[in-house]
């Protein structure tokens, strides 16, 4: 099935100030319609069981889902917090599971687990993010999930949390190789942490987009959602002295509220049809990917991102 976002081609220039007005002030969320129902469904998400991630969980339970797979990097706290699901959907059945993505061991053994233990995947929604003001290494930074659970004669869910930075990103070192080495030497590329932010969300589609690739719309629809700015986000905990005070201010006067805005994982996840496969979902609508995915000089970025992930891998 192609890709709607491919064939819009690539978007007009445009000031990151004009699309975060469009987005923040003149874009009403969606809630699912209320003949949803995912009775009999198992899903995963992952991301912590705070914030975002509660209220994607708890959207998901409120239209019937059966079994709900949480992965946090604290099995303990997120004990804590799914308590209140349980007592708030006691009929759903709802787990716990570490996963650590900044681990190769621990993503692996996620995926064991879910290969191993469940019976069935339908819905996998990939949330995990966060802005770091200082710079620092850590072994991956990839996510991964098996989708090979898919029951058979329907069709597998995965959404990946996107942004509409990757918009604006510019991606420096684009033509440095190893590329993802070069993310990891300050001197190679020296750090900023506005731009490595966007970056990342460039890479994101990137890799989106080579993947579609190699999957099957008949098994997987996969997507992109762009997720907003959201009051009561942790993505920026990592910023420090002015910049926290700016961030703050600004989610806390254009922030969406968190159980409004996550509409959107579950709109991309749940809602739209076959008709999503390949898209990036942006203010609940079909929206271009980044600018470099559609151009001959993108295309080794995109041939490198690919095969170094899948070497690390």
């Amino acid at each position: 099935m192609a890709s709607k976002s491919m064939h819009l081609g690539h978007a007009a220039s445009t000031s990151f100030v004009h699309a975060f007005i469009k987005s923040q002030f003149y874009t009403k969320p969606r809630r699912a319609p209320a003949k949803t129902d995912l009775s009999g469904q198992v899903a995963i998400v992952t991301g912590g069981i705070t914030g975002l991630a509660y209220h994607c969980a708890s959207h998901l339970l409120s239209l019937k889902l059966s079994h709900l797979i949480l992965a946090v990097r604290s099995p303990e706290e997120g004990e804590c917090a799914a308590s209140k699901l349980r007592a708030d959907y006691p009929t759903a059945k709802i787990l716990i599971w570490s996963l650590e993505i900044v681990s190769y061991s621990t993503i692996r053994a996620f995926c064991r687990r879910v290969d191993n233990n469940l019976p069935q995947l339908d819905v996998a929604i990939l949330n995990a993010g966060v802005v770091q003001e200082a710079f620092g290494l850590c072994s991956t930074g990839h996510e991964r999930v098996i989708l090979n659970k898919v029951p058979r004669g329907n069709r597998g869910r995965l959404t990946i949390v996107s942004s509409g930075t990757a918009l604006v990103a510019k991606l420096p070192n684009r033509d440095k190789r190893p590329l993802l080495a070069s993310f990891d030497d300050v001197n190679v590329q020296p750090w900023n942490s506005v731009e490595r932010h966007f970056s990342s969300k460039m890479l994101g589609h990137l890799f989106f987009v080579r993947m579609l690739e190699y999957l099957n719309s008949d098994d997987v629809i996969a997507n992109l959602a762009e997720r907003g700015m959201r009051k009561g986000s942790e993505l920026h905990r990592g910023a420090r002295g002015f910049a926290a005070v700016f961030l703050n201010t600004v989610k806390a006067l254009a922030g969406r509220r968190p159980e409004n805005g996550v509409w959107a994982y579950v709109d991309a996840a749940v809602v739209k049809g076959n008709e999503s496969h390949g898209c990036f979902l942006m203010d609940w609508e079909t929206h271009p990917f980044t600018r470099l995915a559609y151009l001959l000089e993108g295309q080794p970025t995109m041939d490198a991102l690919w095969e170094e992930t899948l070497r690390r891998i």
